[in-house]
């Protein structure tokens, strides 16, 4: 659900540069603490619910959303949340966290072991921090507004691909494939017979992270949530990468389309979306 309010309070400042840096260490603390319990709780019993007709959430995901909301609420209790499962229509203040307690549900619940943690800090509207963590691998995506994009702390940048017939791409298909005209197959068959090759991690969160670090070259989508992209669309283009609607506007996590690139391949790729819509104008 789309949430484009901004609540402001008295109380309510944004933080300084070092009040910045601390929040992004507890966010980064509430991750990784994050991951072990997720790592915890794969192998065990939990129970599974829909949210519609394929749309999963387990009691793991609701577990998880509470730990991460209680510890950075706790260390900055000015600070309002934006999150998937409890937190999903919240109005936004002028610090918010946007939170993603477990990217790639489906994934965790069939113990496919491709899932996030994903946390990004808005202050004033602006994304200042975030981070994506693989607990399986191990590895921390983070950035900072101006400050370049890590992996573990190493810094990390988009590959250098320059055509998309060279490109390996990435995508997602939306919850309602089933029933709605917008579910993504058209692009996907676009660019099936246009790219080198594409993939489907099931994490919107990884993937964005993937193209980051080179490991994919684009990567698009229709149907996104804020707290699917909130840390991904900082950490793209903080690795150098080229993030926009599909139209080529500098778009929003708060948008439901996205288009993240090298910037090598992304006129291409956004030419296949456009021309692609336009064949087919019933399915966006």
């Amino acid at each position: 659900m789309r949430s484009d309010r901004i609540r402001t309070t008295g109380r309510d400042a944004a933080p300084r540069g070092r009040d910045v840096a601390a929040m992004a260490r507890a966010g980064e603390e509430a991750a990784r603490e994050t991951g072990r319990f997720l790592m915890d709780h794969l192998h065990r019993d939990f129970s599974v619910a829909l949210k519609g007709e394929i749309n999963l959430v387990t009691e793991v995901d609701i577990a998880a959303e509470k730990l991460i909301v209680s510890r950075l609420t706790s260390a900055f209790p000015e600070s309002v949340v934006l999150a998937e499962e409890m937190h999903s229509d919240a109005a936004r203040g002028a610090v918010t966290w946007i939170i993603d307690p477990l990217d790639g549900t489906t994934n965790y619940a069939h113990r496919f072991p491709v899932f996030t943690v994903s946390i990004g800090l808005e202050v004033e509207g602006t994304i200042e921090w975030g981070i994506v963590y693989n607990p399986v691998l191990g590895e921390a995506f983070t950035a900072r507004l101006g400050g370049g994009a890590f992996l573990n702390g190493a810094p990390i940048c988009v590959s250098e691909t320059d055509s998309l017939g060279a490109g390996l791409l990435v995508t997602g298909f939306p919850y309602d494939i089933r029933t709605s005209a917008a579910n993504n197959l058209n692009y996907f068959r676009a660019f099936a017979l246009r790219a080198q090759g594409i993939r489907r991690t099931g994490s919107a969160s990884l993937d964005f992270c993937y193209v980051a670090a080179g490991r994919f070259d684009g990567y698009w989508e229709l149907s996104l949530h804020p707290w699917d992209c909130a840390a991904g669309y900082l950490i793209v283009r903080e690795a150098g990468g080229k993030v926009t609607d599909w139209h080529g506007n500098p778009g929003s996590v708060y948008d439901r389309e996205c288009l993240a690139t090298n910037g090598r391949i992304h006129e291409e790729m956004m030419a296949v979306l456009q021309e692609t819509a336009g064949l087919n104008p019933g399915s966006r």
